[in-house]
């Protein structure tokens, strides 16, 4: 019986596992705060570059965060030097004020669509560099402490195209 029961919760646990995703890394904040310097830099192993890939960007958040959105810089860099800087926004609510992201209690996990369909031409290893661009209205300076955001990672998956 207990052999019956262990075949079965490692069938689920294979069941439960996604094939599709190739990469994914976390890296937690100051103390729940992004600070407005800090770039999170992560480095992509060598893929294949003929599959496409889906690349996210993922943020954990908590009730802290006071925004709607949030502005992202987010750069990718190809082992021959080339690289390709993004500004990118993101809604985090409802317009009635609900966190869009997944999760239970105050902390909510958000993927957010970075590149889609990508092909990594070059071979070898890429850098992801990750920062926040955000500041108050009608401010010009950005908001130092970013408050609320818990983590940032990526995510790499296989495309289906």
């Amino acid at each position: 019986m207990a052999k019956y029961i262990l075949c079965l919760f490692s069938l689920m646990l294979l069941a439960s596992c996604d094939s599709s995703i190739v990469q994914s890394e976390y890296k937690t904040t100051s103390s729940g705060n992004w600070e407005k310097d800090a770039i999170m830099a992560f480095t992509i192993a060598e893929l294949d570059t003929v599959q496409p890939y889906n690349i996210f960007i993922n943020l954990r958040n908590n009730d802290s965060y006071l925004y709607s959105n949030i502005f992202l810089i987010a750069e990718l860099e190809y082992p021959n030097g080339a690289s390709i800087k993004d500004t990118l926004e993101y809604e985090m609510t409802l317009p009635d004020g609900q966190w869009l992201g997944k999760g239970h209690g105050s902390l909510k996990e958000n993927k957010l669509w970075y590149k889609e369909n990508i092909v990594l031409p070059v071979k070898g290893v890429y850098n992801l560099k990750l920062s926040h661009a955000m500041r108050k209205n009608g401010k010009v300076s950005g908001i130092v402490d970013l408050e609320g955001i818990t983590d940032v990672g990526y995510q790499i998956e296989k495309s289906n195209k």
